[in-house]
């Protein structure tokens, strides 16, 4: 196993579930996006109940079931990295928020089998 460690920075943004992007849900457009802008990784976490500034309650609850849970899209890199896709989040995030913070990276990766040069 090789253990990679460094600094970084952690960007989440935070949108509705029915939030779209060019006819596609945004957090799905997000993730390809900054996939094809080489970002180390991504994560999309599924929100069971919050609110935004217009304090409207979005949860999951069985009795008032909502098609627009709240996403958080979390995506950690290098600050360089993280830094250049901001502008592109500009464009695509119209309604929510996006944070920024200062992260110590610890990433564990798979060791690349060894030839045994029998």
């Amino acid at each position: 196993m090789t253990r990679l460690e460094g600094e970084g920075k952690l960007l989440r943004i935070f949108v509705g579930e029915s939030d779209t992007w060019h006819g596609k849900p945004l957090y799905q457009a997000v993730v390809e996006r900054v996939r094809a802008e080489g970002l180390a990784g991504a994560t999309v976490i599924r929100g069971i109940e919050g609110f935004g500034a217009d304090s409207h309650l979005h949860t999951s609850r069985i009795l008032r079931l909502s098609e627009d849970l709240p996403i958080v899209i979390e995506l950690v890199d290098t600050a360089d990295r993280i830094d250049a896709v901001l502008p592109l989040l500009d464009e695509m995030v119209t309604e929510g928020m996006v944070t920024v913070e200062r992260v110590h990276i610890v990433a564990y990766r798979a060791s690349p089998p060894t030839s045994s040069g029998k």
